[in-house]
């Protein structure tokens, strides 16, 4: 058995801020990939993610929803004959590897599955939101949604807010200068406990305020900016956002990187900002000249992600 591939995602806009209700725009990275698979390979990984699996079978059958149910007695079989997912999405990373694990099995197991075919009305984006929330959450602790639903839909995803998401288009890749990148921070990530810092900080007023006031409007601004191909708008507002973020979320940020994001700022060359929840893993920048970037920032492994 091998099943269909699923992607990994990219939040371009809305880290942090999809928890609190405020915009995201994620798009489908198709770079990296995963499936299920059923083989006798006996290798480390297979064993471990077979090992996580029957975890996730586990958690599934004590899962007490009317949202979603699924064909448990199948996949405990295919868990029992060796199932594991075989992906070569980075774990820890920020593009979306549990989502896309996540994905995977409610495509092969629910019950009644909504599917991509079907006409996807605002109420099913919401609905598999939600399902997709509660599968990720053994994963997280909390979870959006929002990476398996990219994954499994695979298309640009628009979060207006929590109750409202939808399908969208994003402008035609041109061969320009400037370029969305990641750049790999050799760090592996873990989502859970850079949440929880971010739950306490917004215990506290005055970063509510700037969470509000600047954080949550610049996101929603470059959100506009990149979906209308207002380029010079967007790079004006990803500075702004790029600032925000190295003087309040410093802890989601390798201190490895603090300097080189201030460079970017002050040199205007390039700007930097979150990966999804920070603390290792990618860190997604922002060029106006991808190829000067690229040589400047020779020491580190980047990614092409969108050429505009």
């Amino acid at each position: 058995m091998k099943g269909p591939l699923f992607y990994a995602k990219i939040l371009l806009f809305g880290e942090y801020g999809i928890i609190k209700d405020s915009k995201g725009l994620a798009i489908p990275y198709n770079y990296y990939q995963g499936a299920l698979k059923i083989t006798n390979e006996n290798s480390e990984s297979a064993k471990k993610s077979n090992d996580n699996l029957l975890k996730l079978y586990t958690y599934l059958s004590e899962l007490n929803s009317d949202l979603v149910s699924f064909d448990l007695d199948s996949f405990k079989e295919d868990v029992s004959k060796g199932l594991y997912f075989d992906s070569s999405i980075p774990q820890g990373y920020g593009v979306g590897s549990s989502g896309a694990l996540v994905a995977s099995i409610y495509d092969k197991y629910a019950l009644n599955k909504i599917t991509v075919l079907e006409n996807l009305t605002r109420d099913k984006l919401l609905q598999l939101k939600l399902v997709f929330s509660l599968m990720e959450s053994f994963f997280h602790g909390k979870s959006s949604g929002l990476d398996p639903l990219n994954s499994y839909l695979s298309l640009p995803i628009l979060i207006k807010s929590r109750t409202n998401v939808e399908a969208t288009g994003i402008p035609y890749q041109k061969d320009g200068k400037a370029a969305v990148f990641l750049l790999d921070s050799k760090i592996i990530g873990e989502t859970e406990p850079m949440v929880n810092i971010f739950m306490n900080k917004m215990k506290n007023e005055g970063f509510r305020k700037m969470f509000s006031e600047e954080f949550a409007l610049h996101t929603n601004s470059c959100i506009d900016n990149f979906l209308q191909g207002d380029v010079k708008s967007l790079f004006s507002n990803v500075k702004n956002l790029s600032k925000v973020v190295l003087e309040n979320f410093k802890p989601m940020i390798p201190s490895d990187f603090h300097k080189l994001w201030k460079h970017g700022i002050d040199s205007n060359d390039y700007y930097l900002k979150l990966c999804g929840s920070g603390g290792g893993g990618y860190i997604l920048g922002f060029a106006k000249d991808y190829e000067k970037v690229k040589h400047q920032l020779s020491d580190y492994k980047l990614e092409l992600v969108y050429r505009f």
